[in-house]
């Protein structure tokens, strides 16, 4: 009986002993899984933020590299290479010793191909270009018109200057920017005479109210009547519109973009820049300009003045005073010049100041003089010798 129990045990541990490998792998591998999923991590958290005295790198930022400036410098060439005889320029500058010429630079296909200055003077030396001024601020007025700040040349002057209302004549209360620009205001002025109210209009205390306070002698638009006057009418509306003084506007949207750096503007009491008189820059700053228009209002492939202001302007609007001084566009004249009567546009100033362009030819010629006795006496050095060298 003992060996049987004996015998019935082993049996029972040899059964054990041979029992499926696969149970015991189960076995095992429940037993793994258990320890691994206890053993997992935690869900992924943020990443902390660093404390203040941590070290985080930054990542340095990338700036877009600044467009390179235009040159703005004058090139230079010799008359020969510019279908220009440089034999009149050698009789030029003959004739132009000890004359009452500062100085005069002429610039063919948009480089300097001539230059004169008188002993004394140079490149560098800034000249008052008076009436000159004009031509500049009616290029300021078409910017002004294209930035919107003006609607059109039809615009009302009491719109920009409401103390016009207050004249017990209602007729200047017509007056029009164009008309202003024409010289057509209709308001008395005596400047193209030999008797003026030229120092009675600069000695008053307010050049504006003085303006303003003339006798209406003719109706708006209907007469030519040259004015500084008018153009500074002009210039104060302008200075109201754009928000700013003149000159500073002259400065970011004409002066800057075409390189010049001469220029100074000069103001009335009330500090209103005298925008029919004031200016002062040197004979190729000057020149710039003249470039400008000559190219439409582009400059280094930029449109600075726009294009149908520049037609506009150099077109005729009246037959001016009625004289030599040919016939007037808004603030610049317009007169066939020349044995060939080359059709040339230019800007003029008091005692001989010119701004000559001559678009048939691709040429700007600038003068500045002393001729208090005769504003057309630098012209013949223009026709007989620059326009002269064209023709031979």
């Amino acid at each position: 009986m003992k060996k049987t129990f004996i015998s019935l045990l082993a049996g029972l541990i040899l059964l054990t002993a041979c029992s499926s490998p696969e149970a015991a792998q189960t076995s095992q591998t429940n037993s793994s899984t258990t320890s691994q999923e206890s053993s997992s991590p935690a869900p992924s958290q943020p990443e902390p933020v660093p404390s203040s005295s941590e070290t985080v790198e930054q990542v340095p930022e990338v700036s877009e590299p600044e467009p390179p400036k235009p040159d703005n410098t004058w090139k230079f060439d010799t008359p020969e290479n510019h279908q220009m005889n440089p034999e009149r320029f050698a009789q030029l500058h003959q004739a132009l010793e000890g004359s009452k010429i500062y100085a005069m630079v002429t610039v063919k296909d948009g480089v300097i191909i001539d230059e004169f200055y008188q002993d004394g003077y140079d490149e560098n030396s800034t000249f008052a270009i008076h009436s000159c001024s004009k031509s500049f601020t009616s290029a300021l007025t078409g910017i002004a018109m294209e930035q919107g700040y003006i609607n059109g040349v039809e615009d009302l002057l009491s719109d920009y200057l409401p103390q016009v209302l207050e004249q017990e004549d209602s007729q200047k209360h017509q007056i029009s920017l164009e008309h202003l620009l024409t010289q057509t205001s209709g308001l008395e002025w005596y400047e193209w005479t030999r008797v003026t109210n030229w120092s009675e209009f600069r000695s008053a205390p307010n050049w504006v109210d003085y303006i303003l306070g003339r006798k209406l002698v003719t109706t708006p638009g209907a007469v030519c009547n040259y004015s500084t006057g008018n153009t500074h009418l002009l210039a104060a509306a302008l200075e109201q519109a754009v928000g700013m003084n003149l000159a500073d506007y002259a400065k970011t949207y004409l002066f800057e973009p075409l390189g010049i750096e001469s220029a100074e503007w000069g103001l009335d009491p009330q500090g209103i820049t005298d925008g029919g008189n004031g200016l002062t820059m040197t004979a190729r700053d000057a020149a710039r300009f003249g470039q400008l228009y000559l190219q439409n209002g582009v400059w280094q492939d930029k449109q600075i003045v726009p294009a149908e202001w520049v037609t506009e302007s150099i077109s005729q609007k009246n037959t001016g005073m009625g004289d030599s001084t040919g016939s007037y566009g808004y603030q610049w004249w317009i007169r066939p010049m020349g044995a060939k009567n080359y059709n040339t546009f230019y800007a003029l100033g008091a005692w001989g100041q010119y701004i000559l362009v001559t678009p048939e030819l691709n040429l700007v010629t600038v003068i500045t003089s002393m001729y208090p006795e005769n504003i057309y006496a630098p012209r013949p050095f223009f026709t007989d010798y620059v326009l002269a060298a064209a023709e031979s």
